[in-house]
């Protein structure tokens, strides 16, 4: 694959440098012919004007004046041609090199979203493959077994469930993602942010005795799609609440300074290592040690989705952790006055 999109970079280079010589030639064609014309006049001129006046002009040898003008003439002309073939071989030369990096430049963006496309299929087909594993490897166990009872058959049911529903879970994630990778417009209209976070809270059923959201002094408000914001925070509140200590107390806090509105929401726990917190916004990208003592059965798209959103808002999101103590996410996002 990488030497199809080096061929595709040597060959746009090549039609590069190809417009540029057919302009540098062309360009030089008509530096030659105006210099040359404008030289040749101006020697008539002067062999006009020297014939014309009195006074004697001695000539080398047997010359005349026309022959001294075509020999003038011959050697401008001379001159000129080497002066633009040395231009057009520096041009060129220049050239080539940055046709090059203009050409790498070009195809850049295109091989990493086919990198990052191939990437994300192979992912997805491996996490498609592995609940279709387990529930065919239990299916041809219990069919092979002609002693098995009703309730083995039941527990297969009810663990081949669990698995359509994680299969449904994933194909839902997918098609949010994909969804989102090719928005270019989203209907906003104006959200409050504690709305926003309290909607996100009943529509996951947190107790109340897990959140500790600090009162706003006053609303804070950006322009959005409010589907979106609020799966904004229920995918952070969700992660909050999955990678930290049952009984444990997520904290919201919400701040704003005219021009952005930051949200913080923090939760204790094993918290994660530098290497993981530069990577856990990837796609399908799970960190091999735990958070927590709960076990998680996420995909590692959640956080992939709270990044396009927040990226579709103008905004960000980002991550800090100590680890041991304490996880912040923080997102940022456009303020807009209330009567605006």
């Amino acid at each position: 694959m990488r030497q199809m999109f080096t061929s595709a970079t040597l060959k746009l280079t090549g039609w590069y440098l190809l417009i540029l010589v057919v302009i540098s030639l062309l360009f030089s064609f008509i530096i030659y012919e105006l210099s040359t014309s404008e030289i040749s006049s101006r020697l008539e001129r002067l062999q006009v004007r020297l014939e014309g006046e009195s006074q004697t002009i001695t000539l080398p040898g047997p010359l005349t004046l026309t022959d001294l003008r075509m020999n003038q003439t011959k050697e401008a002309k001379t001159s000129i041609f080497i002066g633009l073939v040395y231009m057009n071989i520096a041009v060129i030369s220049i050239g080539g090199v940055g046709s090059y990096l203009l050409a790498r430049r070009t195809i850049r963006p295109i091989e990493e979203a086919h990198e990052a496309q191939s990437r994300f299929t192979s992912d997805a087909s491996h996490e498609l493959r592995t609940p279709l594993a387990v529930m065919k490897s239990e299916i041809q166990v219990l069919l092979r077994d002609k002693s098995s009872s009703k309730q083995e058959y039941r527990e297969v049911l009810e663990s081949n469930l669990e698995e359509v529903d994680k299969l449904a879970q994933l194909s839902q994630s997918l098609l949010q993602l994909s969804r989102l990778d090719y928005s270019a417009d989203i209907q906003t209209n104006r959200i409050d942010i504690h709305a926003a976070i309290t909607s996100a809270i009943k529509s996951l059923h947190i107790p109340a005795t897990r959140i500790q959201q600090s009162q706003l002094t006053k609303p804070f408000y950006v322009d959005g799609n409010e589907s979106m914001i609020v799966d904004l925070f229920k995918i952070l509140l969700e992660n909050s609440i999955n990678y930290s200590p049952v009984g444990s107390v997520i904290k919201i806090a919400a701040s704003a300074n005219g021009r952005t509105c930051k949200v913080h929401i923090s939760n204790e726990g094993e918290g994660i290592d530098k290497e993981s917190l530069d990577k856990i916004f990837d796609r399908f990208y799970r960190g091999e040690s735990s958070r927590s003592s709960q076990h998680s059965d996420g995909y590692g798209l959640g956080l992939s989705l709270a990044r396009k959103i927040t990226t579709l808002h103008d905004g960000t999101v980002t991550a800090t952790s100590t680890p041991g103590e304490i996880t912040t996410f923080t997102v940022t996002l456009p303020q807009v006055r209330k009567n605006r």
